[in-house]
């Protein structure tokens, strides 16, 4: 299955690799990322697509527990 996540992060270092490492340990793979800075420069909007068999409900609750996640919303790819 085929996930859209949309993600609201800290502009902190390394944050994007504890996204894709929390993403890649819960069994999805990435498939494409794409992000752009705030015009605030303290946070980073992230679309990302990830493919998996697991449940979305799963990778969305462990990624809202990362300090620099500050909002995810998961929604099925059509």
């Amino acid at each position: 299955m085929r996930y859209q996540l949309e993600l609201t992060l800290r502009h902190a270092e390394g944050a994007l690799a504890r996204v894709l490492g929390t993403a890649e340990r819960r069994g999805f793979r990435p498939v494409s990322v794409d992000g752009e800075a705030q015009p605030d420069g303290d946070r980073w909007h992230l679309r990302m697509t990830v493919e998996g068999e697991r449940s979305d409900e799963s990778l969305q609750q462990q990624l809202a527990k990362l300090y620099d996640c500050l909002s995810v919303e998961v929604v099925p790819c059509p």
